[in-house]
Parts: structure tokens; sequence; C-alpha cells
């Protein structure tokens, strides 16, 4: 997987208000991070710009961050140092972890932020997964975010224009998604992003990228996360919702 390199700098108006600050992200997970040890090992292995490592890490954890783009790494890394956090960074994709970690290392990884969608296919959604698997000690778990895709394709190619301004770093945006949705399932799909910072005097500037993505199902979830020997325990996925998460244990 690649991209995210030209939105790593403004990705900011991409995390909503509630999570942008790193104790914040983290504590929407707090479910799931009562079930770690103390001290735990903890991986985030699609961390964009470091808030969920950094808020992790803020609770005493053991954290490495990881992601394909070097952009997002380095951003990470400012952000670690900025909350004076402890948290190593890797730019690493999800085929590369092994290069870098042995099995059985971590009590939890997190692949969150809607990432699993740019695994290339059934294929490389599969050989991820399997990746982050074999990385979990016997009983760790697994947690990952997604979008409802079945809804996605529901509504077709459009472009969706935010309705509201966003203020980071004290300029305002406007954000705005291209879908391309391709006929079929299995097609490789498409998400233009495009942040257009606004000021009442000045020019406007914009930022945008282009990515590649593979939609899935739910239920082709669900086997493929059983196939590399995770066990669903809880999952908030309901046909209606706009979004998920799914924590799945090491068998």
């Amino acid at each position: 997987m690649t991209g995210y390199n030209a939105l790593a700098e403004v990705y900011e108006w991409l995390i909503s208000d509630a999570k942008l600050a790193p104790a914040d992200f983290a504590a929407s997970f707090d479910d799931v991070l009562r079930l770690l040890p103390s001290n735990a090992h903890v991986l985030d292995c699609s961390c964009g710009t470091g808030q969920l490592a950094v808020g992790l890490a803020g609770l005493g954890m053991q954290v490495v961050a990881t992601d394909a783009s070097e952009a997002m790494v380095r951003r990470t890394a400012e952000l670690s140092e900025e909350f004076k956090a402890s948290v190593r960074t890797v730019r690493a994709d999800w085929q590369e972890l092994s290069d870098h970690f042995d099995d059985a290392t971590f009590d939890m990884v997190f692949c969150v932020g809607n990432s699993l969608h740019h695994a290339v296919g059934a294929r490389g959604r599969v050989a991820a997964l399997e990746s982050m698997s074999r990385l979990l000690r016997p009983g760790g778990r697994l947690v990952l975010t997604s979008r409802t895709w079945e809804l996605v394709r529901a509504r077709g190619s459009r472009l969706d224009i935010s309705d509201r301004l966003v203020r980071r770093n004290g300029r305002n945006a406007v954000v705005v998604y291209r879908w391309e949705i391709a006929p079929h399932w299995e097609d490789e799909h498409h998400i233009e992003i495009a942040i257009a910072q606004v000021d009442a005097a000045g020019p406007v500037l914009v930022r945008s990228e282009l990515l590649s993505c593979w939609p899935y199902r739910y239920d082709e979830l669900e086997v493929e996360l059983e196939r590399v020997g995770l066990r669903t325990e809880m999952s908030t996925f309901t046909p209606e919702a706009e979004n998920y998460m799914v924590v799945a244990s090491k068998v």
C-alpha cells in the first residue's frame, strides 16, 4: 500500500474533533484497553499522524507505530516528540511487518482508521491480516475499524463536500471526497480526498490525493479473520451504521 504522502501534511482535517487529542483518541478504545495487562506491548500498524499511538504511550504502554507512508511515520515521530511520548516508529507496510518484529511480540495490534481497504484485493487483505495475526501473542487481540462498505457501494460514485468548515492550526478548510465506485466488489476502486484551506483573505491552498482501495463485505472479513487464526470476540457491525469495530483474539 502506498499513498498519503500529500495528505500527511493536512491529515488533521480528516480527524474528528473528538479524536484529535491523543488522549481522547486512546480513550475511544477504553473498552478494549481494559483487556490489556499492565505495561502491554502494542502495535499501531496504520498509525497515520500518530494520535492513537501517542495516546496509548501516554497510558504507559510499550508502543510501536508503523505505516506504509514515510510522511505519516515522520509526522507520528514529530507528535511523539511534542508530547514527550515514548513511541518507536517504523516505516513498513503490512507485508513487511515480519521483517521488523518477531512472531508473538504484541498483546494488541490496532489497524484503525479504515485502513484495511488499501490492501490489494482479497489476497492482499488476507496477507495483511495474517501478518498482524502472526505478531500477536496467544490470546492477544486485533482491533480493527472499518467503513461499512456495503453502504458506500450502494451510494455509487459521487462527490461529498463537507457542509461545514473544519478549523485546525488556525486555518479553516473544506473537506471533499470524490468516490469512484467500480462495477464489481473485487475491482479496484478510487477515493480522491481534497482539503481546501480557506481564509477570509489570501489564496485557497488545496492538497489532494487519489487513493486506490478494494472494499469488502463484513461477512468476508469474518471469514478471513478466522482463516488467519483470529476469533471474533466483539463486533459493532450493523448494516445501517457508517462504521464498525471488530475485536478478534489469537486462537
